[in-house]
């Protein structure tokens, strides 16, 4: 285990290292630059600015400045926000977009899982089909239909959904609601096919041939299998979810990762953009790292070692 997680660790930063430096030259490879929309600025004072944050060097030497900041533990400061960290606007975003991560992965794993596997359980039965249709309809309509639909029903007709921000429990309801939408119904679905599949297995009959209870034969040989692919989904979802969503949190004018990360490619924020980019490739790359641990401990055929 130990071998396999340190393993994994020297994999991880080599992959956090690739993933900025992509980033970086894509970047630096768009036409223009953090202060092309300041209309008014002179030549001489953009030269300044150019000089002051090393975007006058070589690309090469911008390059090398920046990995070694990295490497340090060090993000820089925003471009166009003078003398705010990086590492501050991160901090100043994530727990808003972490607040409703949190409730819509709660809503996920709470409804998506139970719901799957009442849903297997009763194959082709009229709530089966419901279910399949609610969840059909989940995953093919995008999070900011159901977001813009949330907004104007929830606020301007019912007027039970607050406008924006945090600062009651409703404000919950239309962020969580579009947030969770496809996810919940893609475990929906995944849940109730990989059940459906455990069941026809052999080893399912003998226990039942054996007199087993359907209470066991379901949750204690059916359902750890059965949630495999399961939490093969849920890793990378949680990583999503907790760093926030683009469309939603705009909708919603929430200030959260997402609209802070819109906002610094809209202003070309180079050192913003590379730093929340990093900070969700390791948020993202931790959770796969977690789910393939939770394998071990879900299905104890799997050895770790072997992986």
């Amino acid at each position: 285990m130990a071998r396999y997680i340190i393993n994994r660790l020297f994999s991880m930063i080599t992959t956090l290292l690739i993933i900025s430096s992509i980033t970086f030259f894509l970047m630096h490879s768009i036409p223009g630059g953090p202060f092309a929309s300041e209309r008014e600025l002179t030549p001489e004072v953009e030269a300044i600015l150019m000089e002051r944050y090393g975007l006058d060097l070589p690309l090469s030497q911008q390059y090398f400045n920046y990995m070694t900041g990295i490497v340090q533990g060090d993000l820089g400061v925003s471009m166009t926000k003078t003398g705010i960290e990086v590492s501050d606007i991160i901090l100043q975003g994530l727990p808003t977009s972490a607040k409703v991560g949190l409730v819509a992965i709660g809503v996920i794993l709470l409804l998506g899982i139970p719901i799957g596997i009442v849903s297997a359980l009763k194959q082709n039965t009229i709530l089966d089909h419901i279910v399949m249709f609610i969840a059909t309809i989940g995953i093919a309509v995008p999070s900011f239909v159901i977001g813009t639909f949330i907004m104007y029903v929830g606020g301007e007709v019912l007027g039970v959904i607050p406008a924006g921000g945090l600062n009651e429990w409703r404000g919950y309801i239309g962020p969580v609601i579009a947030l969770s939408g496809f996810s919940l119904a893609y475990v929906t679905r995944l849940m109730r096919s990989s059940m459906l599949e455990i069941l026809r297995q052999d080893y399912i009959r003998t226990a039942k041939a054996n007199g087993l209870s359907h209470f066991k034969v379901i949750y204690k040989h059916a359902l750890k299998n059965a949630l495999i692919p399961v939490i093969t989904y849920v890793g990378p979802m949680i990583a999503s979810i907790l760093t926030g969503s683009f469309v939603v949190e705009k909708i919603f004018a929430l200030p959260g990762m997402g609209r802070y990360f819109t906002d610094s490619i809209t202003n070309r924020d180079y050192t913003v953009i590379m730093g929340i980019t990093l900070f969700y490739a390791t948020i993202y790359i931790v959770m796969v790292l977690i789910v393939d641990i939770a394998y071990a401990f879900v299905d104890p055929r799997i050895k770790i070692d072997e992986r």
